[in-house]
């Protein structure tokens, strides 16, 4: 069989880019014997039971990069991660002759030769988006030192990351490619695991779910104000904010909201893929509150699930729902307005979710598998 190396920091949950890496693992291992370069442990428990695959420990081989280095690494105030991803890729080259393909789901990479890589946002497009921006983005200085840093110790040259087979898992960020390098990409949108039950519509709770991490960057506390406003009006929606905590101080805001509307708003932490997919499909509508997600997985679960989806008119989430006007809201008036008129008319729920059912094939971990073996067998 031939051999593949993926380069990958990490396969451990959370994390959508870590989802999609396990899934070409899954989709690689009957017919490659696949080995994969990292800087964590690999756990196959808890991977298996949050991303939905079925990896063993003969399906691949684990090769740790830096052992000792990891340690100290990972215990700075900062994360590293441009580091951390150019000492992977220093490892990869010294190795690149063993393999028959080199392939990463952690952005554009240098792989030491042409390769297949899968961008969920270019490293180097500037301005960064809000969520990726941390206290030393501020000082660019700083910011253009670590990068060359990061440059030095991979030997980055972008001409040969430019030869890559380039895959994105959005056409909006495929722009942001072409913006930044000028290269063409295929877009593979990632795969939503998990088996949604088909509930009746009429047997679904008349209530909105929100699936992410509980970070700023989400927008939790728009969301409970837009559901608030929808409920002045005599819509008694209630609201289950579905996720794990990623920021301490947001959190405890959240939480606090919660507390505040513990009548209406509930907060569901660290659900199992069973436990999200049974809470998702037992309601009718989803909402998302983040702007500009270079994807929007927790979008796809939902619309995965059956529920009408209203998401923010920006960034790649907008492809999931195909542009749909009525799901589709740029202030939160309106969200409201929409939001509103979908309650009060049932003929327009049954056309918006008629609609939505066509999108679910898109994001199937089937079709993600299938054009994964036929893009490595191409290339």
């Amino acid at each position: 069989m031939k051999k593949v190396l993926l380069v990958q920091p990490s396969l451990q949950p959370p994390g959508g880019g870590n989802g999609v890496a396990v899934w070409v693992i899954e989709a690689l291992k009957r017919e490659h014997t696949v080995s994969v370069l990292t800087w964590r442990p690999v756990h196959l428990v808890p991977i298996n039971r949050h991303f939905g695959t079925s990896l063993s420990p003969a399906d691949f081989t684990v090769r740790m990069a830096y052992p000792a280095l990891r340690h100290l690494l990972d215990h700075t105030p900062a994360s590293l991660d441009l580091l951390k991803t150019s000492l992977l890729l220093r490892t990869a080259k010294r190795m690149k002759d063993h393999y028959d393909l080199i392939l990463t789901v952690n952005n554009e990479a240098d792989l030491g030769r042409r390769g297949i890589q899968y961008v969920h946002f270019p490293w180097a497009f500037l301005p960064r988006p809000p969520v990726d921006l941390r206290w030393y983005h501020f000082s660019p200085t700083m910011v253009d030192a670590y990068y060359r840093l990061c440059v030095w110790i991979s030997g980055f040259s972008s001409d040969r990351m430019k030869q890559n087979l380039t895959l994105v898992n959005s056409n909006w960020t495929g722009t942001k490619v072409k913006e930044c390098y000028g290269i063409g990409s295929t877009t593979l949108y990632p795969p939503v695991p998990g088996v949604f039950s088909d509930v009746p519509w009429a047997e679904r709770e008349d209530g909105c779910v929100c699936i992410g991490r509980i970070s700023p960057e989400k927008e939790l506390e728009k969301i409970i104000d837009i559901l608030t406003a929808v409920r002045t009006q005599r819509w008694p929606v209630h609201l289950h904010i579905i996720g794990a905590h990623d920021n301490s101080g947001y959190y405890e805001r959240v939480r606090q909201r919660v507390h505040q509307n513990a009548s209406w708003v509930f907060l569901n932490e660290n659900l199992s893929r069973e436990e999200l997919a049974h809470l998702v499909t037992q309601h009718r509508y989803g909402i998302h509150g983040m702007a500009e997600e270079h994807f929007g997985m927790a979008v796809a679960e939902m619309v995965e699930a059956g529920c009408i989806v209203f998401v923010p008119r920006s960034g790649g989430q907008m492809e999931i729902v195909a542009g749909e006007e009525r799901l589709l809201y740029k202030t939160p008036a309106e969200a409201i307005a929409k939001i509103t008129r979908t309650l009060s008319d049932a003929g327009e729920q049954t056309a918006l979710r008629s609609y939505l059912a066509t999108r679910k094939e898109l994001f199937s971990t089937e079709l993600f598998v299938r054009r994964i073996q036929e893009i490595v067998r191409s290339f």
